[in-house]
């Protein structure tokens, strides 16, 4: 039995070894491709430490490409998704674990159906209504298709589904509203997973790249991962390789942070929302 257990334990860690490599060689490249040189990036066979490191190609990555316009368009458009997008998942996941209206659990179907479709079906109709509102080229575009996130309802209302009922009873005995008990006693008993809202809503903005690439063709209004397509492409149509990885560790370098301090809300958000059907 114990040589059993000792190897399913073995192969847990090799599976996870071989995952967590999955997850880190992609980044390891991207850091490694941003210190070579234009020669050496197209190199056969490609080598797997930079010969020299060029750190000035994180210089000339800033320089050549307006990068920190697409780093405020993002911060722009993902505070304001964001803040609505939370402030919507909120309410509507109160509403769902909470109150007692008709059709509720029909409706909390639909919502739950909207995860399972793949939003690249949805670009085409909502190309289309946001070409008819005239709103091609603006702020609004950006935004407003991802003010809605049926994932963050749904995990919020599993969260807010384990606020025991004894305290909204009492709640409603002092003689509090629904909204004041929702600020006053659920929010603050539910603040690991409205941070794990946030900060999930704040990396679909950042690694967004279909929708703003087909809504926006003003360089001044691109954000960060439809921006730096075309940014180091030369007229001929050669790519610098080494300057868009360097820049692609630029943008990334502020998710990756955000993440490490706010891990322990993330993960605790995450297990909490999965606790209660």
């Amino acid at each position: 039995m114990k040589a059993a257990a000792k190897l399913s334990q073995a192969a847990l860690y090799l599976f996870l070894a071989l995952a967590a490599a999955m997850t880190v060689v992609p980044y390891y490249w991207m850091i490694s491709t941003s210190l070579k040189s234009a020669a050496e990036v197209v190199r056969v066979p490609p080598t797997l430490f930079p010969t020299e490191p060029r750190w000035h190609n994180y210089i000339d990555a800033i320089v050549q490409a307006p990068l920190l316009t697409y780093v405020r368009n993002n911060l722009i458009v993902g505070m304001a998704t964001v803040t609505t997008s939370t402030f919507v998942s909120v309410l509507a996941a109160f509403a769902f674990a909470r109150l007692r209206f008709r059709a509720k659990n029909f409706l909390f179907f639909v919502v739950l159906s909207m995860m399972m479709i793949p939003q690249e079906m949805l670009i085409i109709t909502n190309f289309q209504t946001i070409a008819h509102w005239g709103w091609m080229n603006t702020w609004e575009a950006l935004i407003v298709p991802y003010c809605v996130n049926p994932f963050n309802i749904y995990l919020l209302r599993q969260t807010f589904m384990q606020v025991p009922d004894e305290l909204y009873q009492a709640a409603k005995v002092d003689g509090l509203t629904n909204f004041r008990y929702l600020t006053s006693i659920v929010l603050p008993l539910s603040k690991s997973a409205v941070v794990t809202t946030l900060i999930l809503s704040m990396i679909v903005i950042w690694h967004t790249f279909a929708w703003p690439n087909l809504v926006t063709t003003q360089d001044s209004l691109r954000l960060v991962s439809n921006g730096l397509q075309n940014a180091f492409t030369s007229s001929v149509g050669t790519i610098a390789y080494e300057l868009q990885m360097a820049a692609a560790a630029i943008v990334t370098l502020p998710l990756i942070i955000m993440f490490l301090l706010l891990r322990k809300q993330v993960l605790s958000g995450m297990i909490r929302g999965g606790i209660k059907g």
